[in-house]
């Protein structure tokens, strides 16, 4: 199988930059019969031209966060590519879902080369009836989204949970919420006032929230995480909550699994897909892509 392994630079505050050399030493170590390609493209459209130009099917091992590997879905997708993942990122919730956020760069990069590859779930958004995007973890709309626009914007010391948290508290003190109608699979989930509205594929997001600590990325479904109308000061109530997994009981807060998704909205809301933002947006379509992408991982 022909593979490439491709860097972003910018992960990780641009620190992924410094194993370009550090990789290519340890590979050339292993004395492989045919050694992978090694690329860091410095712009999203030099990574879709390197990845283009490989075999269909090819292995994709991509050295990067969350954001990295979205960016890159729907090359992967269209190309039916294996993908491994050396998890150099802010948040790694996809990497904590598929069992490698624990391992050293040497540990994933091993693992990537040699481990089996299954088949994950995708989720495929359209907003605004316009050309789809794709997530892999999560899809936040509302308060997440805002969220993790500060968190992108935040500190590039921070990193995970720490990043979240302080991008979290930042934007309390701009606190809003959206005039929601949500469905899922055509039953109506909420229609009002809204806090949030996210659709998650990974257990946790936001650098290791469990949000939905049930959700698994190969069961044929997405969960739909559903915040109803909350002040500023019973939304910092609830963010203890939301760390330990235990926010699920709550009132205001509905957790659905689904298969396809509407959210429209009057006004411009903020939407987000994997710790990318996406813009705003007033109409959302959420589809289910089931084993849409093969992935080398653990769990």
């Amino acid at each position: 199988m022909s593979t490439l392994i491709m860097i972003n630079p910018h992960a990780a505050g641009g620190r992924a930059r410094r194993l370009l050399l550090p990789l290519d030493v340890w590979l050339t170590a292993l004395g492989l019969a045919q050694k992978p390609d090694i690329v860091m493209p410095e712009s999203l459209h030099e990574a879709h031209h390197a990845i283009a130009k490989r075999p269909q099917g090819s292995m994709i091992v991509v050295v990067g966060g969350d954001g990295t590997l979205n960016q890159m879905l729907p090359i992967l997708i269209s190309g039916k590519h294996v993908i491994g993942l050396v998890p150099y990122g802010s948040g790694n919730d996809c990497a904590r879902a598929w069992g490698l956020h624990k391992l050293s760069w040497q540990d994933a990069l091993s693992f990537a080369l040699s481990g089996p590859a299954s088949a994950i779930d995708v989720g495929r958004i359209q907003l605004n009836h316009r050309d789809p995007h794709y997530f892999h973890s999560s899809l936040a709309v509302g308060f997440d989204a805002s969220v993790g626009n500060r968190a992108l914007a935040g500190p590039k010391f921070l990193r995970g949970l720490p990043r979240y948290l302080l991008a979290t508290l930042r934007e309390l003190l701009h606190l809003k919420n959206w005039p929601l109608k949500v469905q899922a699979d055509g039953h109506v989930v909420h229609e009002g006032n809204c806090l949030l509205a996210s659709a998650l594929n990974t257990p946790t997001y936001g650098g290791g929230m469990p949000a939905v600590p049930h959700a698994m990325v190969n069961d044929g479904q997405l969960n739909l995480l559903v915040g109803g109308s909350f002040n500023r000061w019973q939304t910092l109530l609830m963010l203890p909550r939301l760390l330990i997994g235990k926010h699920l009981g709550h009132a205001r807060i509905q957790c659905v699994a689904f298969t396809e998704a509407t959210l429209t909205c009057p006004a411009p809301v903020p939407v987000a897909a994997d710790g990318e933002t996406l813009g705003f947006a007033t109409h959302i379509q959420i589809t289910l892509l089931p084993g849409a992408l093969q992935v080398v991982k653990k769990t």
